[in-house]
């Protein structure tokens, strides 16, 4: 993902646009495309500001943090549980996610959860 533009050439092409250049112009001068000229002109006129807007991040998160009880309380019921079947256990009690958001989940909060089905131990080495 690229990074957005500094507020000081967006600031410097919307100068040149309010002492009456026009905004394909401002946008030749400073090296800019023309759309980006006009969206910071109109986000100026609707917002008062011209800034980039945050880029990344989680977005999602929120929804399986706000139902962590019932995550936690999933996970505790049986302990020795995949991601997927704690996530048809959730998904019984009406908590639709992924096994990537609670593998996202688990991490954020420092959980440690087995990783593999259980297996019939071996006596020379591991099964799975």
């Amino acid at each position: 993902m690229g990074k957005p533009l500094s507020v000081d050439l967006r600031a410097r092409a919307l100068s040149a646009v309010d002492e009456g250049m026009s905004r394909r112009a401002a946008a030749k001068r400073f090296g800019v495309s023309v759309s980006s000229v006009i969206r910071w002109d109109a986000a100026r006129r609707a917002t008062g500001s011209f800034a980039p807007k945050p880029q990344g991040g989680d977005m999602r998160s929120r929804r399986i943090e706000a139902r962590h009880a019932e995550v936690m309380a999933a996970f505790e019921e049986e302990s020795d549980q995949t991601l997927e079947e704690l996530r048809s256990r959730l998904a019984g009690l009406g908590v639709a996610t992924s096994r990537s958001a609670l593998s996202r989940f688990f991490h954020r909060h420092g959980i440690t959860r087995k990783k593999r089905p259980a297996t019939r131990s071996n006596r020379t080495a591991r099964t799975s």
